[in-house]
């Protein structure tokens, strides 16, 4: 057995573990989102999910604190990344730029994540619907997206150096963020990935920055520059 020379072992062997982790998390996840749509979520315990997934609770609470953490997806380390982002990438630039290729980024690798546990984004979102259903962890969810677009607002006003509690623009963006992320996870999952939401994201912070300008109005000057790029 050889290593590639270019790849130290321990690199090796670190990557190995990561990616044997990673597997394992997804198990958990499908087994979970699976059994929450199969049964409800208030009929699925913590054993339930690691049984499904062959693991023991004990390595089920290695990877998630709780059943609702399981099926919500995105952990503390993800939040913790897009804030030092939105807090340090491309000083000077401006900050709906930044939060717009930030939030992008995000959205691939969330595409990525849902496409590995389930194939098909429709399916995903059937089967977060079916699961959904449920008071508990609809209140879990709307809890999570809370203190995600708190994080963004917090991040955006360390970065324009300005007070959360007195300035209600981080707010107003972080707010802004979360509505486009959720509005087109909803959009790309119920299209089946027919399109790619790093783009449906990309788009609607576009859309923003020239002020949501009328649907029509946006058509029309599309094919004026069409018209202008062939000649007439």
């Amino acid at each position: 057995m050889t290593v590639d020379s270019t790849v130290p072992v321990g690199e090796a062997r670190s990557s190995l573990r990561e990616r044997k982790k990673l597997a394992t998390r997804r198990l958990l996840q499908k087994a979970a989102l699976d059994l929450f749509a199969e049964r409800g979520f208030s009929h699925v315990t913590v054993e339930d999910i690691a049984e499904a997934a062959d693991v023991s609770p004990r390595t089920f609470f290695n990877y998630f604190p709780s059943k609702e953490a399981a099926v919500l997806g995105a952990g503390q380390e993800r939040g913790a990344a897009v804030r030092k982002r939105l807090v340090h990438d491309a000083p000077g630039e401006p900050v709906l730029d930044v939060l717009r290729v930030v939030m992008t980024d995000e959205a691939r690798a969330v595409a990525e994540e849902l496409t590995e546990l389930s194939g098909n984004p429709a399916e995903w979102f059937t089967r977060m619907k079916a699961a959904g259903a449920d008071p508990h962890l609809t209140a879990a969810r709307a809890a999570q997206m809370a203190t995600v677009e708190r994080g963004i607002a917090e991040a955006l006003a360390e970065r324009l150096g300005t007070d959360l509690e007195q300035d209600p623009y981080p707010g107003l963006l972080a707010a802004m963020a979360t509505g486009v992320f959720r509005a087109s996870m909803t959009f790309w999952a119920r299209a089946g990935g027919t399109v790619r939401l790093d783009q449906l994201i990309d788009q609607a912070f576009l859309a923003l920055a020239e002020g949501l300008p009328d649907s029509r109005a946006r058509s029309n000057d599309r094919a004026l520059g069409n018209n202008r790029k062939d000649g007439h």
